[in-house]
């Protein structure tokens, strides 16, 4: 999932992070708008760097790459996503939280309007045609899978840290995950039947059952059976003795 729009630093911020954090958004920004218009191939750093207003010096020290520079997009709509299952009412279950967030960060107009969403759709797309933006793509997705265990072990485990909900949490990721690239391949709308929220909730009604507060127990190894007991090959009889003879006196 990505957003058009990074989300702002924290009040805390120091005025330089302030700064930076707002450079970032927009060479982020431009270079989202840039690989929409006229495609990834088509558009150099250097194009990105003059869009955002910056020097390509300037550029380098934010992005590596230009299929880095939306990297910020594409975290920021997954942070969405993360932070709406933190902050769903602690009373619903894991599932219901997770549905809790689905409706509230897939459904246009819930902090990402329809049109931001085409955006979205034409960057999910690219990063799933370009090697190189599907890299980030997938760098993004595999943090936010490692946050999002740590907030299933704030609901499941009282926030013990030693919970192991890797697998949960990738599971819980991939369900949004899915759900967004199907959708990006077609043509349907955010918000009809096809869109990214009806989709990921079909994915959580398929889930059903699904052990979200632990890790599935690992089933035991079948115990090797045992090799069968050889007989033991009958003892030959001995022979029996001789009677002596009697000694003479």
């Amino acid at each position: 999932m990505s957003s058009p729009t990074p989300a702002p630093p924290p009040a805390t911020a120091s005025l330089t992070e302030r700064r930076k954090a707002a450079t970032r958004a927009d060479i982020a920004r431009a270079a989202a708008g840039l690989f929409v218009r006229q495609g990834l191939k088509a558009t150099r750093a250097e194009d990105i760097a003059q869009a955002a207003g910056v020097a390509p010096r300037t550029f380098y020290r934010y992005f590596a790459t230009k299929e880095e520079a939306v990297a910020p997009l594409y975290a920021d709509g997954a942070d969405r996503w993360t932070r709406a299952v933190h902050d769903a009412p602690t009373a619903l279950s894991v599932p219901e939280a997770l549905e809790h967030a689905v409706r509230h960060t897939l459904t246009p107009g819930e902090g990402i309007s329809g049109a931001s969403w085409e955006w979205t759709r034409t960057l999910v797309r690219l990063a799933l045609h370009d090697p190189a933006l599907h890299r980030v793509w997938a760098e993004v997705s595999h943090a936010t899978e490692a946050r999002l265990a740590e907030v299933l072990a704030e609901r499941c485990a009282g926030g013990d840290a030693s919970a192991d909900l890797a697998f949960p949490a990738a599971v819980a990721s991939a369900v949004v995950r899915v759900a967004v690239e199907t959708w990006a391949t077609g043509e349907a709308p955010a918000d009809g039947p096809e869109g990214p929220r009806a989709r990921a909730l079909a994915n959580l009604e398929a889930l059903k059952g699904f052990p979200w507060g632990s890790t599935p127990e690992t089933p035991e190894a079948p115990e090797t059976p045992k090799a069968p007991k050889t007989s033991k090959a009958p003892t030959t009889s001995k022979a029996p003795r001789a009677p002596r003879a009697p000694k003479s006196r």
